[in-house]
């Protein structure tokens, strides 16, 4: 039987979800949170690590002689050091796909909040403006369509492809701009360089990875290619924008919006610009957190350890 240690549980499970697809394994032992300093204290013994946010780096790794793997409760896996576990012969894996849906979810409900205006009638309807009104509707502000209206997407993974169908599906037209273009010629898609998309479209969504090529690639010369009806989704990373940018953009009317559900620090410090900024809307990082996709993440995480324990592991990130 197994030592498994659950690094962070409280994330992936605040008490809805069952460990009993983990805890069949071995002993299980579950923090609600570590800190990076804590790992070696919390997972000495462990044979079998899991973790979403809680660092493991390569001098945690080192004093660790009994561990094996390394599960990631997560698609990114940026948080533990691959390399000093390969060199250590420790395997990680991750969970790939597990909420993309939730995400894409997450991207057109950003959208549909800023045309639509929901949120915003509801509190005039109970403040009795509608009660007060002298015709049957009450119009305070207009309602955006988007049929004929362009989706311009930064990113062409398994999140960006839900988005996009989805976005077709309402008539919108959609452009693309990604590392690596696909051969094949897709319709109701055309792939664009990324000043192009920046003046073209009417939304723009990042759902593209962080690295050195798309860090901070919402900043000030990219906003200002931007229209000014333009609204910005980012469930991606918050290192793709340069936050006092975009909040100086906001405050000067630049553009139209922005909806984030992630920031480059999380939580994040109070004196972020973002968080008093105008005409946005941010989200506490809960896009992937459908308790659907937080099923899959426990049922995948599951399988992944019962696949190495067999001897042929799946989703190895440092083969």
């Amino acid at each position: 039987m197994e030592n498994i240690c659950v690094l962070d549980g409280y994330t992936l499970n605040p008490g809805d979800l069952s460990w009993s697809e983990i805890e069949c394994f071995g002993d299980l032992t579950v923090y609600d949170r570590t800190s990076a300093e804590e790992v070696f204290a919390a997972a000495q013994d462990a044979t079998i690590i899991l973790t979403n946010k809680a660092i493991v780096n390569s001098s945690t790794i080192k004093k660790l002689p009994n561990l094996k793997l390394i599960s990631v409760l997560a698609t990114g896996y940026n948080i533990v050091d691959i390399q000093a576990a390969k060199e250590n012969n420790i395997s990680v894996c991750n969970v790939p796909g597990y909420s993309s849906m939730s995400v894409a979810q997450q991207v057109i409900s950003m959208i549909l909040d800023h045309t639509n205006n929901i949120s915003s009638y509801s509190n005039s309807v109970k403040n009795d403006k509608w009660v007060d009104s002298k015709d049957f509707t009450f119009i305070q502000e207009p309602l955006i369509e988007l049929a004929d209206l362009t989706l311009g997407v930064i990113g062409y993974g398994d999140i960006a492809k839900k988005v996009i169908t989805i976005a077709i599906s309402f008539g919108l037209k959609v452009i693309v701009h990604t590392r690596t273009v696909p051969t094949e010629k897709l319709e109701q898609i055309s792939f664009v360089g990324k000043d192009q998309l920046f003046h073209e479209s009417d939304f723009i969504s990042l759902n593209c990875p962080w690295n050195d090529q798309t860090n901070e690639i919402i900043n000030k010369n990219s906003i200002s290619q931007m229209k000014d009806n333009c609204f910005i989704v980012n469930t991606g990373r918050g290192q793709l924008i340069n936050e006092d940018d975009l909040a100086n953009a906001l405050n000067n009317n630049a553009i139209a919006g922005a909806s984030l559900d992630v920031l480059s620090q999380e939580p994040p410090k109070r004196d972020n610009p973002l968080l008093k900024a105008k005409n946005i809307t941010i989200t506490p990082h809960i896009a992937w957190s459908t308790i659907a996709a937080r099923k899959r993440l426990m049922t995948q995480t599951g399988k992944n350890i019962k696949a190495f324990i067999e001897g042929n592991p799946i989703n190895v990130v440092n083969s």
